[in-house]
């Protein structure tokens, strides 16, 4: 009985289908009535005729502009084609003309069935390249962050001012591509074509109240600047105002680095002394290193945690050895600390026109009144600078002189000594150590020729200065001398020059030869025995 009923069923869907059956004959490829790709209608359309419906579709809209709007008339547009969009699931043409095409006679009748009481919608989904909409995002931000002003304090005649903060607006930029998809893949040519990007606050930091307890000195340090020249001077005056002002709110970090550099004219530096490789040479910014060096000093005052520091190649003589704190903007030398109090501080930066320089540091006193805080130097081994040392300069004049000053080198500690409740105690700050250089003899030979090279180096030979001075001399005048007895005393003062420096060198060579035969002849006795006895 069960059979025959399932067969009457069958024979009546049959019937039924017929008209169905032999549409389906005559247009097998067709798509079905009723059957959308996205917003485009494919009823009845072979598969190519459906995809190049729907191609047609995405490179119309991908024409059209796309609006991203941060507010208040902060807009930025961009097309479809500007990130590359294109169709990526063009397989949904496949399944599009599957639905009432595939399955037994029963799943078939029912789809078509189904399509002619409701459409079936195939979602369209898009591909773009996501690195030109991060770059255009990220231009957004560009364009639209507003950056945050902290609430800041100055210091006037008058006492400390405190200056208003300004709350701060981020393109937040992964919401913000999260949005721009989701119109992109919902809402891209059905209308509005307007995307408002995700923005978040930047609340500034600090307050009226939190600022204007702000008065008391954690630490101050000054070193003088008096034997500096004038643009040595501007130099740690310029640094000094960069630094002068700075507000730093607890956790912070600060970077003398950062807040100074670059060091440009354009940024108020001139060229002097500074430290290289041993040598004193003329940079942009020379000097730059006794500002970071006075702040440093004050900040172990205010016991304010240093998180970088670096001695001088060679040591510097505005402070003790172990007390300075170096930069370098291509060396990786920098100054940093962090403000590990629990208010903000305010530093305090100034020149005098006695050249001196002064920060002092500002906050809110926590330490008991009775806390003492001092440093002292430690010098653990001085190097005395070895013999001179003599070059040659074939880029200046023939003749000319000049010199750097030896350097000595030491090893040396900083202590931190603190008394306080009657007991005293002492730890190491920062080791240093630091180079001894020579003093360097340039010794100009500008198109000197063979026979006054020969003459500079047997000066050079000598080690002594003031041969090497007066052989210079020397060529310098005959390289001057006007008419042939000027020239003829000029070389004569060369070959007398000359002739006392083979005579030294000689008598040197005689007596580092002598003391060689001394050291290799067998010891008086009596040496003998109190070496013996020293045991």
């Amino acid at each position: 009985m069960k059979k025959f009923f399932e067969g009457f069923v069958v024979a009546i869907l049959l019937t039924l289908l017929i008209p169905v059956g032999r549409v389906y004959a005559t247009d097998a490829r067709q798509i079905a009535k009723g059957v959308s790709i996205g917003p485009v209608d494919v009823s009845g359309l072979s598969i190519t005729d459906a995809e190049n419906k729907v191609s047609s579709y995405v490179n119309e809209i991908s024409e059209q502009q796309i609006t991203l709007s941060a507010g208040e008339g902060r807009e930025l547009q961009f097309t479809g084609s500007d990130i590359g969009l294109y169709w990526s699931n063009t397989g949904v043409v496949d399944e599009a003309y599957a639905l009432g095409h595939q399955g037994n006679i029963l799943q078939r009748y029912k789809a078509l069935k189904d399509l002619e009481n409701d459409t079936h919608t195939y979602e369209i989904v898009y591909g773009y390249e996501k690195e030109a909409l991060e770059a255009i995002v990220a231009s957004c931000a560009e364009a639209f962050d507003q950056e945050k002003i902290n609430y800041t304090l100055t210091k006037t005649d008058e006492g400390f001012v405190v200056s208003d903060g300004q709350k701060g607006y981020v393109v937040d930029q992964a919401q913000s591509l999260s949005l721009i998809d989701s119109f992109i893949q919902n809402g891209y040519g059905q209308g509005s074509n307007i995307v408002s990007l995700a923005i978040k606050e930047d609340e500034p930091r600090g307050s009226y109240e939190e600022l204007s307890k702000v008065r008391d000195v954690l630490g101050t340090f000054t070193t003088s600047y008096k034997s500096s020249g004038a643009s040595r001077s501007a130099n740690v005056a310029n640094g000094c105002r960069l630094i002068n002002g700075s507000t730093i709110y607890p956790g912070d970090e600060f970077s003398v680095l950062d807040t100074i550099t670059p060091f440009t004219e354009a940024n108020g530096y001139f060229p002097a002394g500074s430290y290289l490789n041993g040598l004193v040479v003329e940079s942009v910014g020379g000097g730059i290193c006794q500002v970071s060096t006075t702040l440093y000093n004050a900040v172990l005052l205010a016991e304010l945690e240093v998180t970088e520091r670096h001695n001088h190649s060679m040591i510097v003589t505005y402070v003790d050895p172990s007390a300075d704190a170096a930069i370098a903007e291509s060396g990786g030398k920098n100054f940093k600390f962090v403000n590990n109090t629990q208010s903000p501080i305010y530093i305090e930066g100034y020149t005098t026109s006695d050249k001196h320089i002064t920060f002092t540091i500002y906050g809110v006193e926590t330490r008991d009144p009775g806390r003492k805080v001092s440093y002292q130097s430690e010098v653990l081994e001085k190097t005395p600078a070895s013999a001179d040392q003599f070059v040659t300069d074939p880029s200046s004049a023939l003749g000319s002189l000049s010199t750097q000053s030896a350097h000595l080198g030491y090893k040396a500690q900083l202590w931190k000594i603190v008394t306080e409740n009657g007991e005293t105690t002492k730890e190491v700050v920062n080791s240093s150590t630091y180079k001894m250089v020579p003093k360097i003899v340039t010794v100009g030979t500008a198109g000197a020729d063979g026979n006054q090279m020969a003459q500079i180096q047997t000066a050079i030979a000598t080690g002594d200065a003031g041969t090497v001075k007066a052989v210079a001399g020397a060529l310098a005048a005959a390289r001057n001398a006007a008419g042939t007895e000027g020239e003829e005393a000029a070389n004569q003062a060369i070959n007398d020059a000359v002739n006392a420096a083979n005579a030294q060198l000689q008598q040197q060579q005689e007596a580092a030869a002598a003391a060689a035969a001394e050291a290799q002849a067998p010891a008086p006795e009596a040496d003998m025995e109190s070496v013996s006895t020293e045991g």
